[in-house]
C-alpha cells in the first residue's frame, strides 16, 4: 500500500503560476500558454486560483499524441497579480470543460438536403496540387472555427482566404448554422456571411509577391487543412502548403475563447531570407481607412457579402492587421481591392495577428471611428502589453 502511495505522488507535479496585468485597465480572458516539454508525460492537468478552478486545456501541437502545452484565461484587474497553481499527472484523461469555441472541417453528404446539418466530419484532408477542385469539395469550402464573438471560414484553393461571419449575439453558432444560416435561424437571431471576398485576402490571408503585387499559394504539391485543437478555451487550425516556391509552409490559426482576434503564425521549412511575401485586409467597397504606419491597418465599409440580393442585405464590417515591425518591407497604397503589407523574415517564422466586427454586434462596434479607435487600443494593451507570465 505504501508502494503504491508512492506512485501516485510521483505521477503528479506542481507549479506556481504568476501572471500579472500590466496595465491601468482591467483585462480579461488573457492567455496564458505553458510550455510542457520540462514535465515529462502529462495526462491530465487542474488548474486553481485558491480555491477556485479554472478552465484549462491540453494541445498536442505537433500530432505525436503526446500533450505540448497547458492554456488557461486569466482575468485580472488593473496592475493585478495572480497566482495560479497547476497541478499537472501523468495519468488519467484532460478534464472537460464547457466548449468556447467551435471548429469544423467535413464533405458534404449527398444524402443530406439541409446546408447546415451535412455530417461527414474530418480532422484533416489533403488535395494533391492536380485537384480539380478542392473549393468545392469541402462544406463550407474549408475548414471554418469560431470564438463567442467571431466566426472564420479559409477556403480551401490556391487563395487561401478568409471569409467572415458575423453575429448579433455573443455565442457559438457555426455547429448550428454552418456558415448556412436558415432563413428561419436568421428569424432567431443568428448571424450569417458578412464579406464578399473574391480573389483578395478577405482578412489577412498569407501570399507571395511577385514584386509588383500578390501571388497565390499555387502551384503547390500538395495543399493540407487540418484541425489540431478544438478547445474548449482555444482551436487551432492550420494549413500546409507543400512544394510552393521550393518551400513548404505551415500557416496556424489560433482562436481563444473571449477574443475577437485571431494570431497567425507562419513556419517555413528552412530560413526564408531572400523570399518576400503579402498579406493585408480587403478593400471593403467604399471603405473608410486607418493607418498608423506601424504596422496597424485597418478599414470600415459596407458591400453585399453575396450576389443573392433576396436572401443578404449589405453588410458592414470593420477590419483589422497588426503586423510586427520587424516583418514589414513595405505598406502599400490602397487600390480597388485591397490594403497590401510587403512582409519577410530573416529566419523560418514570422507572426500577425487579424481582428474584424460586424455592425450587426449588439455588443460591438458601429461607426468608423468607433472601430478605429478600438484598433488603437487594442494595440496598445492586447498587442503590445500582454500579461506577464512566470512560472
Amino acid at each position: 500500500m505504501m508502494a503504491a502511495f508512492a506512485s501516485i505522488a510521483m505521477a503528479q507535479q506542481t507549479i506556481q503560476v504568476t501572471v500579472e496585468n500590466p496595465t491601468n485597465a482591467p483585462r480579461t480572458d488573457q492567455p496564458v500558454v505553458m510550455s510542457l516539454a520540462q514535465y515529462g508525460q502529462v495526462q491530465s492537468a487542474l488548474v486553481k486560483t485558491g480555491d477556485e478552478e479554472i478552465p484549462c486545456q491540453l494541445d498536442d501541437l505537433n500530432q505525436d499524441d503526446s500533450f505540448d502545452e497547458l492554456c488557461f484565461l486569466a482575468d485580472l484587474k488593473a496592475k493585478e497579480k495572480k497566482s495560479y497553481t497547476v497541478t499537472l499527472y501523468a495519468e488519467g484523461e484532460p478534464r472537460q470543460y464547457p466548449a468556447r469555441v467551435f471548429a469544423e472541417l467535413l464533405v458534404r453528404n449527398s444524402k443530406v438536403k439541409e446546408k447546415n446539418k451535412h455530417n461527414n466530419f474530418l480532422e484533416s484532408i489533403t488535395a494533391r496540387g492536380d485537384c480539380a477542385d478542392s473549393y468545392h469539395a469541402l462544406h463550407h469550402h474549408g475548414v471554418a472555427f469560431e470564438s463567442e464573438l467571431n466566426g472564420i471560414r479559409i477556403y480551401f484553393d490556391k487563395r487561401q482566404t478568409l471569409d467572415l461571419y458575423g453575429k448579433f449575439q455573443k455565442r457559438l453558432e457555426l455547429q448550428e448554422t454552418q456558415f448556412y444560416t436558415t432563413k428561419e435561424q436568421k428569424a432567431e437571431g443568428y448571424g450569417d456571411d458578412v464579406l464578399w471576398v473574391g480573389n483578395t485576402f478577405g482578412l489577412g490571408a498569407f501570399r507571395g509577391w511577385d514584386g509588383q503585387q500578390p501571388t497565390m499559394i499555387d502551384p503547390v504539391r500538395s495543399r493540407t487543412q487540418r484541425i489540431i485543437s478544438y478547445g474548449p478555451l482555444r482551436t487551432i487550425v492550420e494549413l500546409v502548403d507543400r512544394g510552393w516556391q521550393k518551400l513548404n509552409l505551415t500557416i496556424r490559426y489560433t482562436q481563444y475563447a473571449g477574443h475577437r482576434d485571431t494570431d497567425v503564425d507562419v513556419y517555413f521549412n528552412k530560413p526564408v531570407a531572400d523570399y518576400l511575401f503579402s498579406t493585408g485586409i480587403i478593400n471593403v467597397k467604399g471603405s473608410e481607412e486607418y493607418s498608423d504606419h506601424q504596422g496597424l491597418r485597418g478599414c470600415w465599409g459596407t458591400d453585399w457579402p453575396s450576389s443573392d440580393h433576396e436572401n443578404f442585405k449589405p453588410e458592414t464590417v470593420g477590419l483589422g492587421i497588426c503586423i510586427p515591425q520587424s516583418y514589414i518591407k513595405s505598406e502599400e497604397p490602397a487600390n480597388k481591392d485591397q490594403y497590401t503589407f510587403v512582409v519577410g523574415t530573416s529566419d523560418n517564422h514570422l507572426s500577425y495577428k487579424i481582428i474584424y466586427c460586424s455592425a450587426n454586434e449588439s455588443f460591438g462596434y458601429h461607426s468608423a471611428k468607433e472601430w478605429f479607435d478600438f484598433l488603437k487600443n487594442w494595440k496598445q494593451t492586447e498587442v503590445e502589453q500582454p500579461v506577464k507570465v512566470s512560472y
